[in-house]
């Protein structure tokens, strides 16, 4: 869709050459989790070997149930003895769930589900090593457990679930149909601070998880001060805790570093810069009148030469009063200015400067919503009703997309509608 010259992009710049391509913040995101589980080698491994366990496990209906029955007895089990406790929301039924490249989230929630049903798992994977349909099947099964038994996998687990639950909280986020882009790149700061510290501090209590989830389920654990043993078991001369820190944990989140950096330099751009003099947080200490008016310019067809010559007034006249206003020293975004504009009327006062702020409002940071509309097309325009018209598919489509609102329609009022239409 934002292709140079094929792309919905173009087609949109023929209709009005002043709108802005801002790239959905939560699919660069996920681009930032799938590029580095493509580079580097162990994670490719790692993640490779869990969608092969996928495979394996939901590849028929006699292994998923039988991944549930495991579940539902190691559930009892330990309501019984008092291990887990029961409640509203507590111990629900769930499954292993399949990563895509394209969903957000969708690799976290994989981790997620294989800790929950690990030793379920390895049930399964036991009963397709001996009872598997062909000699692959069961080769295959006994490749995936001898991995999964390993110091290794359980260590690159609890690393990943890490990042990747940083990367998640943020994906959530991102994906909220209010958020504005100032908030949205405050957000993506906040998380490449957050990994920072992760790769500073949190080496020693992944080694603590991973110590006790071995010994919960029987996997050999390692002393890091030995030697790293490698490929068919030659020693090498480095440690354990060198591999494992250095060559692996440091390394993973310097790449996730990287590419953040790299995906994100949208927030460097002129755009995001002209955007944050308009922010009101600390009392306008980011406020800059030329960078305003700079923004201005950008749209040509809403401010001519007169409305910028009155807007760099406006500007400096409502700098001054808002920052002596303490009804405005509290704000924490662009969204909250508008609204409180609105409400002390200073929207009428200062006509310009409120238009400003609504063109930056209108910047999306995440197109989740557009590509739920692509999946509800999908849904309606099937190959039964290939030759639906065009009024009948935006009606049903909106009814589809919409639901939220349709929801408070009273059914009442829509009876009465159809009643008053003529025959």
């Amino acid at each position: 869709m934002r292709g140079g010259f094929n792309g919905l992009k173009p087609l949109i710049l023929q209709e009005n050459d002043t709108v802005f391509y801002v790239h959905c913040f939560a699919h660069q995101l996920q681009l930032v989790v799938v590029a580095v589980v493509k580079k580097h080698d162990g994670v490719s491994d790692f993640f490779e070997q869990i969608s092969l366990v996928v495979n394996v496990v939901c590849a028929s209906c006699k292994r998923k149930d039988l991944l549930r029955e495991q579940a539902r007895e190691r559930m009892q089990k330990g309501l019984c003895i008092g291990e887990l406790q029961s409640g509203r929301g507590l111990n629900q039924e769930t499954t292993l769930d399949r990563m895509e490249d394209t969903r957000s989230g969708s690799y976290f929630n994989t981790l997620t589900s294989l800790m929950k049903l690990f030793a379920d798992v390895l049930v399964v994977l036991d009963f397709v090593k001996e009872e598997g349909g062909s000699l692959g099947n069961r080769q295959q099964a006994s490749g995936i457990l001898s991995y999964f038994k390993s110091y290794e996998f359980v260590f690159y687990l609890y690393m990943m679930y890490d990042i990747l639950c940083l990367t998640g909280t943020l994906s959530k986020q991102l994906q909220k149909k209010d958020l504005d882009i100032l908030e949205a790149a405050s957000m993506v700061r906040g998380t490449l601070e957050a990994l920072k510290s992760l790769r500073n501090t949190r080496f020693d209590s992944i080694l603590l998880n991973v110590s006790s989830f071995c010994q919960t389920h029987n996997i050999d654990t390692l002393d890091m001060e030995d030697l790293y043993v490698g490929a068919r078991n030659r020693k090498t001369s480095k440690t354990n805790r060198f591999h494992f820190k250095v060559e692996i944990f440091n390394t993973v989140v310097d790449m996730q570093l990287t590419e953040y950096q790299d995906r994100f330099s949208e927030r460097s751009t002129q755009l995001l810069e002209y955007m944050g003099a308009l922010s009101p947080c600390d009392s306008f200490a980011q406020f800059d009148k030329s960078k305003s008016l700079k923004l201005g310019k950008l749209y040509k067809y809403d401010f001519d030469d007169s409305d910028m010559i009155e807007l760099e007034g406006q500007l400096e006249i409502f700098y001054h009063t808002c920052i002596k206003d303490e009804r405005f020293t509290s704000l924490k975004g662009i969204s909250d200015l508008s609204r409180l504009m609105v409400s002390t009327r200073k929207h009428r006062s200062y006509p310009l400067v409120y238009k400003l702020l609504k063109l930056a409002l209108i910047l999306p940071v995440a197109t989740a919503s557009v590509k739920r509309c692509f999946s509800k097309i999908k849904l309606l325009k099937t190959d039964l009703r290939n030759k639906i018209g065009d009024d009948f598919l935006n009606d049903a489509l909106l009814c589809n997309v919409e639901n939220e609102a349709l929801v408070k329609v009273e059914t009442e009022k829509i009876m009465e509608r159809f009643q008053k239409m003529s025959k």
